[in-house]
C-alpha cells in the first residue's frame, strides 16, 4: 500500500485561494461599514475582527485537539493530496475500514480541515493589515513594525501546525502551538490598543501606578506560565488522571514522576527511551497544573481587588475576575466530570480570554506611564 507524503504541496494553491474567499468577508464587511472613516479607523476595526477570528481559531484549535482531530489529515497542508476531505474520499474511507476508531476518520478529516480553512483565511487578514499599514506607515502613529512582526509570526505559527500534524502530535510541539495561538492574540490586541490611542476622538490612556502595572506583569507572566502547563496537561492527555477534587486519587500528594513527566522531548504516550510513560508522570502533570492554578487564580483576584480603585479600569477588574472565576468552574467541570468536551474547550476560551484583556490593560497602563514620563521630562 502506497503510503501519504507527510508534506503534500498540490493543493497549496487552492487552498490559498480558499482563504481569500474567506477572507473577502471580514474585508467587505469592514470597507462597507468603515468606507468614511479615516486609515486608522479601518485599520482598527479591521484589526479587532482579525482578532476575534484568531480567538475562534485558538477555540477551534482545541476543539480539533480535543476531539482527537488532529491526524484527521495525516499530511499537510492539504488532505491526502487534495484540498477538502471530498476529494480525498477513497483514502479516508481506505483508512476507516482498517482502524473504524483510529485518527482518520470523514468527521475528524473535516474538522482539521475547517481549522485548516479558518487559519488560511487569517493569514490572508493578516497580510492584509501588514499591506495597508506598509502603504501607510507614514502617515500612521502605530509603528510598521508590529504588523510586520504579526505577519512573520503567523507564518511561524503555520509552520508549527505544519509539525503538529507531521510530527504526529509530538507534545511539545503542540503545546507550542496553543502557545504560538496565545501569542498571535496578543500582538493584535496590542495593535488595536495602539490604533484606538491614535485616535484623537478617544479619551488619554488610564494612568496606573508603577506597582499596579509591575503587578500586571507579573500576574502577566504566571497566566503564561499556567496555559503552557495547561498545554502540557492537555497534549499529553492527563486530563484523567487525577478525577477526584481537591486531592488527586484519594491523597494530597499523589506518586508522581516529574522527571518523565516533564522531560519536554519525547513522543506522545511514550519516556524518552520509547517506553510507554507511565502513569505517575501523568499524575505530575496534571497536579503541578492544579497546583499551579490556586496560584493564578489567587493573582488574579488580587490583581482584580488593585485595579478595583483604579479610575477607568473597573471593567477589567470585573473581567478578571469573571475569567478567574470562569476558568475555575470550567476546569473543576473538566475533572469532575470526566472531560466533557464543552467544559474543556470553555476552559482554552477563557485562558484565550485573559490573554486578551491583560494585553489590553498592559498596553494603556504602558501608554499611561510612557506619556507621564514624557510630561515630566517637558516640564523639567
Amino acid at each position: 500500500m502506497e503510503t501519504q507524503p507527510l508534506y503534500d504541496l498540490t493543493p497549496m494553491a487552492r487552498l490559498m485561494l480558499l482563504g481569500v474567499v474567506i477572507a473577502l468577508g471580514p474585508l467587505a464587511w469592514v470597507w462597507l461599514r468603515n468606507r468614511h472613516a479615516p486609515t486608522v479607523q479601518r485599520l482598527r476595526v479591521l484589526t479587532l475582527l482579525t482578532l476575534f477570528l484568531t480567538f475562534d481559531l485558538v477555540v477551534f484549535g482545541a476543539f480539533t485537539r480535543l476531539t482527537d482531530s488532529g491526524l484527521g489529515c495525516p499530511d499537510w497542508p492539504g488532505c491526502y493530496g487534495s484540498a477538502s476531505p471530498v476529494g480525498a474520499s477513497a483514502a479516508i474511507s481506505a483508512a476507516q475500514e482498517a482502524m473504524p476508531t483510529g485518527p482518520v476518520t470523514f468527521t475528524k478529516a473535516w474538522i482539521e480541515m475547517i481549522h485548516r480553512y479558518l487559519a488560511t483565511a487569517v493569514g490572508v487578514l493578516i497580510v492584509v493589515l501588514a499591506a495597508v499599514s506598509w502603504r501607510e506607515r507614514r502617515h500612521l502613529a502605530v509603528s510598521f513594525g508590529w504588523p510586520a512582526f504579526t505577519l512573520i509570526w503567523v507564518c511561524v505559527q503555520g509552520a508549527f501546525g505544519a509539525l503538529t500534524v507531521t510530527m504526529k502530535l509530538f507534545p511539545a510541539m503542540v503545546t507550542l502551538h496553543l502557545l504560538g495561538g496565545m501569542a498571535l492574540l496578543a500582538l493584535l490586541r496590542f495593535q488595536s490598543a495602539g490604533y484606538a490611542r491614535a485616535d484623537p476622538a478617544r479619551p488619554d490612556s488610564v494612568p496606573i501606578q508603577r506597582g499596579t502595572r509591575l503587578a500586571l506583569w507579573w500576574v502577566f507572566a504566571l497566566l503564561w506560565l499556567q496555559i503552557a502547563l495547561g498545554g502540557w496537561v492537555s497534549t499529553n492527555y492527563a486530563v484523567l488522571a487525577c478525577m477526584d477534587f481537591p486531592t488527586c486519587q484519594g491523597s494530597w500528594w499523589p506518586s508522581m514522576d516529574f522527571r518523565t513527566g516533564f522531560s519536554l522531548w519525547r513522543e506522545l504516550g511514550q519516556d524518552r527511551s520509547g517506553d510507554a510513560i507511565p502513569f505517575s508522570a501523568l499524575t505530575a502533570i496534571h497536579y503541578v497544573h492544579r497546583l499551579a492554578a490556586y496560584v493564578v487564580l489567587a493573582a488574579l483576584i488580587w490583581l482584580a481587588w488593585r485595579l478595583w480603585s483604579v479610575p477607568g479600569m473597573r471593567n477589567t477588574a470585573y473581567a478578571l475576575l469573571a475569567l478567574a472565576l470562569w476558568q475555575l468552574a470550567s476546569g473543576l467541570t473538566t475533572v469532575v466530570l470526566e472531560w466533557p468536551l464543552l467544559a474543556a474547550v470553555g476552559h482554552t476560551a477563557g485562558a484565550a480570554a485573559l490573554i486578551i484583556v491583560m494585553t489590553g490593560a498592559l498596553s494603556d497602563s504602558h501608554a499611561a506611564h510612557a506619556r507621564s514620563r514624557t510630561f515630566r521630562s517637558s516640564m523639567s
